[in-house]
């Protein structure tokens, strides 16, 4: 018990919902060179399996309808987890910007240039709507 309770204040809690951990997995593993060995394989069987189907149109129509579905589905994942990243590095910019607002502020107190500056800061990055 005093091991977990250990390794529960060396992890911190994973506070994200069950989808956006998913999401990450799915980035995670499509951006690794197996993923693309899977992709060439499933073509490579299907190239193969043309002797199977009857009509070379049914056997086209079947690539065609898997592809345009997994393209989907991984084109949303890969937005979600692209729009989730711009975010954390636009707050982590944010934190930055503010930081450096602080600083100027607090050595601009005899400096009216170093003033003007942190204004124009302030205004470039919205500072002022968030305080």
């Amino acid at each position: 018990m005093v091991r977990n309770a250990k390794a529960a204040r060396q992890q911190p809690t994973d506070q994200r919902s069950a989808f956006d951990r998913f999401v990450e997995q799915i980035e995670v593993r499509v951006s690794q060179a197996p993923f693309f060995g899977v992709c060439a394989g499933v073509v490579a069987l299907w190239v193969v399996s043309i002797p199977l189907w009857k009509d070379l149109h049914e056997w086209q129509i079947a690539i065609h309808t898997v592809g345009a579905v997994f393209t989907l589905l991984l084109v949303v994942l890969l937005e979600n987890a692209s729009r989730r990243a711009t975010e954390a590095l636009q707050e982590k910019l944010n934190v930055i910007a503010e930081a450096l607002a602080a600083l100027l502020d607090s050595s601009a107190q005899d400096n009216p240039e170093l003033k003007k500056v942190e204004e124009k800061l302030r205004e470039a990055v919205g500072l002022e709507d968030r305080h």
